[in-house]
């Protein structure tokens, strides 16, 4: 077959191909976000979903999971075990959230509110010592007083971790020496205040416990 026999195949296939596309592949019949249907006595186009549709993944059968509550009172106990991972990720969202309002330590007396933002209740009243674990998580997803909702910032499992996190901290100023594992606590001989010579201002520096003596006076080699 000859080259010019070649090329004029080839246009009229191409030819063929351009007619079998119809402009009715591309007006499809559909309707139209927000536009009039006469098909419709109210003329919507857009229908409400069949009763009982549920969303991909939205399905939240765990209602305490989603809620903090049970029944109409919030719950106390995690929906998941606390690993130092959740009390980590709770640290990394507590300190972008909750921090600017309520500090790192939860004392209420964020950088916020030093610039006049109404200061919140410290997290180490005995009131919210004793508070469900529930209702800091309800306080998350819906807000209260001044504080607006999170819901949409913060996914329910991080609101989660941010609980455990905020206990944590709550236990860590109120725990005894007794309830540090051991090999965590500090050495029982009081710090020692040093004087730093170039700012004037001393700070504590926990020092090593004196060795004994021999008889000489020297300590043991």
């Amino acid at each position: 077959m000859s080259s010019r026999n070649k090329f004029g195949s080839l246009g009229l296939l191409a030819l063929l191909a351009l007619a079998g596309c119809r402009q009715d592949m591309h007006d499809q019949p559909k309707f139209k976000p927000l536009a009039m249907s006469d098909f419709y006595s109210d003329l919507r186009s857009a229908r409400e979903p069949v009763e009982g549709t549920v969303a991909r993944g939205q399905l939240h059968e765990d209602t305490y999971f989603y809620t903090g509550m049970v029944g109409q009172n919030p719950g106390d106990y995690m929906p998941f075990p606390i690993t130092e991972d959740v009390l980590k990720r709770g640290q990394q969202r507590f300190n972008i959230y909750c921090s600017p309002c309520h500090s790192r330590l939860g004392d209420g007396n964020g950088v916020i509110v030093q610039r006049g933002y109404r200061k919140p209740p410290s997290y180490h009243t005995e009131r919210l010592r004793k508070a469900p674990l529930g209702y800091f998580f309800d306080v998350m997803t819906h807000g209260f007083g001044a504080m607006p909702d999170y819901a949409s910032q913060i996914p329910p499992r991080d609101r989660w971790a941010i609980v455990a996190y905020i206990r944590a901290l709550q236990l860590s100023q109120g725990a005894t020496t007794a309830e540090i594992p051991q090999g965590q606590q500090f050495p029982s001989t009081p710090p020692v205040f040093r004087g730093d010579p170039g700012s004037g201002a001393t700070q504590p520096v926990l020092m090593a416990p004196e060795q004994p003596k021999n008889e000489q006076g020297e300590q043991p080699k």
